[in-house]
Formats: C-alpha cells, structure tokens, sequence
C-alpha cells in the first residue's frame, strides 16, 4: 500500500500502477526525503518538478506538504492518467504532462525550485545523464535535485553547475541531494 504520508493528505491511499513499469519509493524513502525538504524548509511555496512521476506519490506529497505548484513528468500515458485520478482524489492541484523528461524539459519554461527525480533503475548511467543536464535547464538558481537510484548504481554524472551535497543509502536506494547553484548561467 503507497500513501501519503504527511501535511492535506496525510494517511490517504494512491492507486499505483499494476505490473513492473514502476517502482514508487517506498514510504520510509519518501518519509526520509520529505524530513530533510522540510527541516531546510525547502518546500513551502516552491514550484517543484515530479520527473518520471511513476505513481505520482513523490509530487502529490509535495503538494500535500505545501508546495506552491507541483508538476509531474510520466511518459507512459496510462499512468500518467492515474497521477491524474490521484491527484483529484486527494483534491490536490498536480499539473500531469505525459511526455519524457527530455522532452518535458526542452519545451518549458517555468522553472522549478525543487526538482525530484526517480528515474527508472534499469535506466543507463548516459541517458540519466543527458536527462540530468535537460532538467538543470528547468531548474532555478539555486533549486535543490533530489535524485533517488538503486544503491548498486554508480553516483549520477551531474551537469556543469550543479554541486553534489550527499548520497544517503535507504537498503536497496540511494538519494543523492545536488544544488543547482549557478546551473542557468552555465546553461544559459
């Protein structure tokens, strides 16, 4: 059972998706990012993107939390649909575009001060990394990326600009915190 975990929605259910496609982060994970977000104070009022949203549990507990807007990123359109449902169950105001990262990220405009990132694990290290480099270019000055892999994976290779903090092993998963200190003007 994935719910969320705290803040509106705290205790409500998400519907995930059926099947291997996706792994939500698991409710200590999440319990774990979401403590850290929120003891920097990080996520009250700030623009956060959900990149390969999955079941959308890590931008719907942004929203839930006090996120000023939450947009979530899933290209498999069936399950980007159940963000959708989700999102209106819990009453939650989630933009869901379903399109790849890559793509997301090279048409937007908006940039975001938070970033989440939980790609697939069996993703390659050279498409996350081209990935990672799409979305410094949505990213605020100064926007944390929270990047989650599996802990067997090898740390992510960061884009110009962005400074790796920390990677924190959760067993099978590691969360890996970078700033995006001066990535705009890098990437102009």
């Amino acid at each position: 059972m994935t719910r969320i975990i705290g803040g509106t929605a705290g205790g409500r259910r998400l519907e995930v998706p059926s099947g291997r496609e996706t792994r939500p982060t698991s409710d200590r994970v999440r319990e774990a990012i979401f403590s850290v977000l929120e003891s920097r104070d990080v996520l009250d009022g700030v623009a956060v993107l959900d990149a390969y949203a999955g079941s959308g549990a890590l931008g719907l507990e942004a929203a839930s939390r006090g996120a000023a807007s939450v947009v979530c990123v899933e290209s498999h359109r069936p399950t980007a649909r159940l963000i959708e449902r989700n999102a209106k169950s819990l009453g939650l105001p989630v933009d869901v575009v379903a399109a790849t990262v890559a793509d997301f990220a090279g048409r937007e405009t908006r940039r975001f001060g938070l970033i989440l990132a939980d790609p697939p694990y069996p993703m390659t290290e050279p498409v996350l990394a081209a990935d990672l480099a799409s979305l410094a270019g949505v990213a605020e000055p100064g926007a944390l990326l929270v990047v989650e892999r599996s802990s067997r994976s090898p740390e992510p290779t960061w884009p110009a600009g962005v400074e790796v903090e920390v990677g924190r092993r959760y067993g099978e998963t590691t969360v890996w915190l970078a700033w995006a200190a001066y990535v705009n003007e890098v990437l102009g």
